[in-house]
């Protein structure tokens, strides 16, 4: 966490660090060390924020007044969702990505999708999130062991929340903060680590329902095979 602090990516600093507190909570850690790290932790990060951050910050509170610096693109990202409204403006024809939205093919890729396609296809995609999630928290609660248990957990807080803060701010629910959307924003390096995590639940579930149930039925098999 100390040198990807040090690297003054301070979003995936708190990205790690709280899916990190999510594992130790899972794992039975004491809640009052638990609350101690997280003190520690939140002053870190205050201590590290810069001046753009803190402008960031302020921004938030009154986007209409900072919308030519600090709130640029939280106001051109609202823009793009009232440019939207519920049917889109169509594939590929929308307008706040040719000069007005900095990185709307990454970090403010879901203003895009709501104002091509719509808030329809915008709320799909957030409840397919929604299943994932739902679909992992299933997995580690069926964990055969306890390591299956945490990694999915791990996998499941770091998917939810990078999902969250992107929606979050990207529809000016929260302080702005680039993180890209998992499965959707451009970046190969961030795909692969979302698959990565997705392949490791899927092992995860496998090992837990697939296997056994695979045994039970080839010894059902067995026993039901008459013998000669």
């Amino acid at each position: 966490l100390a040198l990807i602090l040090f690297e003054v990516d301070l979003g995936t600093t708190a990205l790690i660090g709280a899916t990190t507190f999510a594992i130790m909570f899972v794992a039975g850690t004491n809640p009052i060390l638990l609350g101690l790290l997280a003190i520690t932790g939140g002053s870190v990060i205050f201590v590290a924020a810069t001046q753009a951050r803190m402008e960031r910050l302020i921004a938030f509170t009154d986007l209409e007044r900072y919308k030519q610096d600090a709130g640029l693109q939280q106001m051109q990202a609202l823009i793009a969702w009232g440019s939207g409204g519920m049917e889109g403006l169509g594939l590929g024809n929308g307008r706040q990505k040719m000069l007005y939205l900095p990185y709307a093919h990454t970090d403010f890729i879901f203003p895009m999708i709501g104002e091509e396609l719509g808030l329809r296809i915008s709320l799909l995609v957030v409840f397919l999130f929604v299943v994932v999630i739902v679909c992992g928290i299933m997995i580690a609660l069926h964990a055969k062991d306890r390591f299956g248990l945490l990694a999915a957990s791990g996998v499941v807080c770091l998917l939810a929340l990078q999902a969250a803060v992107n929606i979050g701010v990207t529809t000016s629910l929260l302080p702005n903060k680039g993180l890209p959307l998992p499965f959707i924003s451009y970046g190969g390096s961030n795909l692969v680590a979302c698959l990565f995590g997705v392949g490791l639940l899927l092992n995860i579930y496998r090992q837990a329902v697939l296997e056994p149930a695979n045994k039970k039925r080839t010894s059902l098999q067995v026993r039901a095979t008459p013998r000669i």
